[in-house]
């Protein structure tokens, strides 16, 4: 991950396009730096061509009098002069596979990595470090991968070297926009003066609206015939660059210089300001004691955060001496559920890029657009509403979707009891005990009373207490509540707890229907307000503590709603869209609903974005010729064109994954973990299966700290054996604290984290409940890590 340092100011030279002038800039910058009494470090990852013309020896060549200061250096280095993907193919054709390994993105900016590392490790005094790139900004490396996407693990602030030719302003615009787009932090714009095409003068005037400067220096002199003439004229051009005068380097060496210590001051102030200023969600300003306790974010990529260290005091007992200010942490929540591909993902971010370009925001009602269109009929016809659905509602999140959803079922549920409207003001909802639906009035009203109502909520409704899945001691049980059965049921394979069509006509399913008819019978007689719909979170309760509930039950609850006329909501805002290793819960259950709303994973984590789906019934029901009649529920931004736009990518990047190597493994182990199949697990909207291993769910259940686990998809959730149990317990975040220490992987001296640091674990608790959940595309050997270091902590 990123890496900042106190006394090694580092930065990464891009060039707008190749044969701009790179390497000698670099050459002359790590003269300037020198000239200034710092130590440079010179790094050229990857270098093609004879080595007499090698950059990392040019700048060795001319790096003046204080020589003794520089170092220069070279990762990988291939023989023809040809762009960095081709020369390593080119190798292999020539000398066979077997002697040219091409490393990976990953081992390549872990090899980036720890040459910084090591150098930062070995000074004492302020140095500077240039690493220098090949090409442009698009010019793929070793593996074919472009150079952006390839280094922006390192996130390392940036210089761009401009074009002076004609045709230059267009491609250095064209090349800090795409640096832009994917975050880097470009501090200094260079490039040589050409008096005819006067370049320089129109960036300057460009990037002084950005805040960006840009220098221009002399060009070098043309070479010399005489190869020792040569010599002279290029070291007198070099040491006129690192002189104290206006057309040298020294003021943009100050100006870097400049920018590196206003990060760290930023970095270091946010935590208080922070502190002084921000309201945190489902957090108790009263227990936070000191700014220590703030999480500063710097950056993201893929699984990680890359968090600010330096703020922290004393120094946390794993920072070393001379380390990184900044660290890797896994983000173990998948940031409140909503990564699917990772933190940063360049198609997402090409993706808003490309509809705020062409759309901004544009209003919805009576309109339409491609990205909404589009996204509504992937997601009635071919996705979770494939087979009931009829209509998508985009809103803006999950508790605005189900607020939504409430709207369409208890439409449909007064005009089919043929309620006055006194009695309808009175509908209440069924529901499962520890059900949450998000934090706005009608959310909450749908919800038991608990620790995430207000003052203004009222309950709304009867809540079933559910059964609940785990795994304790290796063994797969069914905990049923007393009012069902007083034994619970143990030693089923999860694909037989999971196979709710085969498991229609047990005893277990008849004690179902008993409890729920029974109660449901007591409820009538009562004289209890009538009830609107069923609102459920198919096979897990989310906020409510990570119940995994047996999908049985709620079968049978759906088929008992149904029998009454009741609408069933599915709120697979959190479950959906595969986070539990499906699309949807309905193939699985053998149910649809009438109403279903999906948010989170449906942006893969960019931006804010729910879909509310409803059945053809429940659209009728707001037809007429009356305005009164309609669905009068909007925002300002309903249908953001830029959600909408990245959720079709999202959604076109998830079918890619499940047609991948990695879930078809992930199956596989689950498949096997299982034994004998008692269902069809070709069918990939049924089988079950998790991106954790199922040994370490195995070894995990067993522990004498833990009461029981469970997973599925991407979902770890463990109990905390204790007698302080509930959300309000303290016991899950007391006993996993360790997981705030970064620690390395057993015997290696890299991690599976970008740039291979040791890394911390970002989690969140319920409570007595422990969870941890991976974005869709986690790489196995990162789950593995994370749970070696699980069971560390918790003494395997």
């Amino acid at each position: 991950m990123s890496l900042l340092f106190k006394n090694l100011r580092i930065h990464q030279i891009f060039g707008a396009n190749t044969d701009v002038g790179k390497t000698i800039l670099a050459s002359g910058l790590v003269r300037a730096s020198a000239a200034k009494k710092n130590k440079v470090f010179y790094l050229k990852p990857v270098s093609t061509g004879p080595i007499r013309h090698a950059d990392d020896e040019h700048v060795r060549r001319y790096a003046g009098p204080h020589k003794d200061l520089v170092t220069a250096q070279c990762l990988y280095r291939f023989d023809e002069p040809v762009s960095p993907h081709l020369a390593a193919s080119m190798a292999a054709e020539k000398k066979g596979a077997h002697c040219v390994v091409v490393p990976t993105d990953d081992e390549f900016v872990t090899s980036v990595a720890c040459y910084i590392r090591n150098c930062a490790s070995a000074i004492t005094e302020r140095s500077h470090m240039y690493i220098e790139t090949a090409g442009g900004v698009h010019s793929p490396t070793l593996s074919g991968t472009t150079q952006l996407d390839s280094y922006r693990p390192l996130f390392l602030p940036s210089i761009l070297i401009g074009d002076s030719r004609l045709g230059g302003i267009s491609s250095t615009i064209s090349a800090y926009e795409s640096l832009l787009l994917r975050g880097y932090i470009v501090d200094s714009i260079l490039l040589f003066k050409d008096e005819y095409y006067r370049n320089w003068e129109y960036l300057g005037r460009y990037f002084a609206e950005h805040g960006v400067k840009v220098t221009a220096v002399e060009h070098l002199p043309p070479r010399d015939t005489d190869p020792s003439r040569n010599v002279l004229v290029t070291e007198e051009y070099y040491s006129q660059l690192a002189s104290d005068n206006d057309t040298g380097l020294l003021g943009v060496v100050e100006h870097l210089e400049e920018r590196h210590e206003e990060r760290i001051r930023e970095l270091h102030s946010m935590a208080r300001r922070t502190l002084d200023t921000v309201w945190w969600p489902f957090v108790q300003h009263g227990l936070i004691k000191n700014e220590g306790d703030v999480n500063v974010i710097d950056s993201a990529w893929g699984d990680h955060f890359t968090v600010f260290t330096g703020h922290k005091s004393p120094s946390p007992s794993w920072a070393p001496v001379r380390g990184s200010l900044l660290q890797p942490q896994f983000d173990g929540s998948a940031s409140w559920w909503t990564q699917a591909l990772g933190h940063a993902h360049p198609v997402l971010t090409l993706a808003a890029a490309r509809a705020a370009g062409r759309y901004g925001h544009v209003m919805y009602p009576q309109a339409t657009h491609a990205p909404a269109l589009r996204l509504a009929e992937r997601l009635v016809h071919d996705g979770p509403g494939k087979g009931w659905a009829s209509r998508a509602f985009i809103s803006d999140n999950g508790s605005t979707g189900m607020e939504i959803a409430l709207k369409m079922a208890l439409r449909v549920a007064s005009k089919r009891f043929g309620l006055a409207p006194q009695e309808r003001k009175k509908m209440g909802v069924l529901g499962l005990r520890g059900s949450y639906h998000g934090d706005t009035i009608g959310s909450m009203d749908a919800c038991e009373e608990g620790v995430y109502t207000c003052e203004w909520h009222e309950a709304k409704g009867y809540w079933f207490e559910p059964p609940s899945v785990g795994i304790k001691n290796g063994r797969a049980i069914i905990k049923l509540p007393s009012a069902v059965m007083h034994e619970n049921v143990e030693g089923e394979p999860l694909s037989w707890i999971y196979n709710v069509g085969a498991r229609l006509d047990t005893p277990l399913a008849a004690a179902y229907r008993t409890h729920i008819n029974v109660t449901l019978q007591k409820l009538a007689s009562s004289g209890a307000p009538p009830f609107g719909a069923l609102v459920l979170e198919p096979l897990v309760l989310g906020a409510g503590g990570m119940v995994f509930v047996d999908p049985l039950f709620q079968r049978v609850l759906v088929d008992a709603a149904r029998a009454r006329g009741l609408p069933v909501v599915f709120d697979e805002v959190f479950a959906g869209l595969w986070r539990l290793g499906v699309p949807s819960a309905a193939p699985l259950l053998g149910a649809f609903p009438d109403v279903s709303v999906h948010a989170k994973i449906l942006t893969g984590g960019l931006v804010p974005l729910a879909v509310t789906l409803a059945s053809d019934d429940v659209f009728r029901a707001f037809e007429g010729t009356s305005k009164a009649e309609a669905l009068l529920h909007g925002h300002s931004y309903t249908a953001y064109a830029v959600g909408c736009e990245v959720a079709n990518e999202t959604l076109d990047q998830l079918e890619r994954l499940a047609r991948g190597e990695t879930w078809k493994a992930a199956r596989a182990a689950w498949q096997q973990a299982d034994g004998e199949k008692r269902c069809d697990e070709t069918d990939e909207d049924k089988g079950v299966w998790s991106m954790w291993s199922p040994k370490f769910i195995d070894t995990l259940s067993k522990l004498d700290v833990i009461d029981q686990a469970m997973t599925l998809g991407t979902v770890l959730a463990f109990k905390v054996r204790g007698n302080d149990t509930g959300y309000q317990s303290h016991s899950a975040q007391a006993l996993l604290s360790a997981l705030g220490d970064a620690t390395g992987e057993a015997g290696r001296n890299v991690t599976s984290a970008p740039g291979g640091a040791h890394f911390t674990i970002n989690f969140r608790t319920l409570g007595d409940v422990a969870y941890l959940m991976t974005s869709l595309n986690t790489p196995p050997a990162t789950i593995r890590a994370v749970e070696d270091r699980i069971l560390a902590l918790l003494g395997r």
